[in-house]
């Protein structure tokens, strides 16, 4: 299964042609995008139209630019897009739990407030089918990875790197911090990925 994973096109309309010409190139058969598909809410309607245009299911967290409600909202009507902030999702052999938001502190509140439901979820799903990979999609990436560091010093969330540690999901697809676009590195057997603005696929 090919997925193409993005993040962070904070609105700029010719970034997003690309992704779009990306995707019309490699045909995946879903995208998951980690957040700030906007500058701080503008636009985000005509954004989520150009997404949905392309036909393919599309998994979407806020990020620290929009709201999960902006998301809601301006996406009804539009039939691939499907928000994942604090529920679940089950693509073919896929199970995806999201949580976007976030800033710059260590912890995070909201997803520490959904991580057992998160935990519990994931592994009645392991449980039921090994078959199945698990995604974590956060906007903050974790902390002390190669994909937090901001002028040398780690700025992600303690609260996402220990519920890795103790779950081990297959990827966690993340980003917010531009620095650090591209980059890739693992917690225990946990792939973690900062796609970028232009995107990147995956083969499951």
């Amino acid at each position: 299964m090919k997925i193409l994973i993005f993040t962070d096109v904070h609105g700029d309309s010719e970034i997003i042609s690309r992704l779009l010409l990306k995707v019309k190139k490699e045909k995946p058969d879903a995208i998951i995008c980690a957040g700030d598909i906007t500058n701080f809410g503008f636009g985000i309607k005509s954004i989520l139209k150009r997404l949905d245009s392309v036909n393919i299911p599309l998994f979407i967290i806020p990020g620290n630019h929009e709201t999960d409600e902006e998301i809601v909202i301006y996406g009804q009507g539009m039939k691939n897009i499907q928000s994942i902030h604090l529920k679940p999702a089950m693509f073919h052999s896929l199970y995806i739990v999201g949580c976007g938001g976030g800033g710059f502190t260590q912890q995070h509140a909201e997803f520490e407030m959904s991580e057992k439901k998160f935990a519990d979820s994931m592994k009645k799903v392991k449980m039921k089918d090994h078959k199945y990979k698990t995604i974590l999609v956060t906007h903050q990436p974790p902390y002390k990875t190669l994909l937090d560091l901001v002028y040398g010093d780690h700025s992600g969330s303690t609260s996402i790197r220990k519920f890795i540690q103790q779950h081990q999901p297959d990827y966690c697809i993340t980003g917010h911090i531009h620095e650090n676009e591209g980059k890739q590195d693992k917690i225990g057997k946990t792939i973690i990925i900062n796609p970028g603005p232009l995107g990147k696929i995956i083969e499951i």
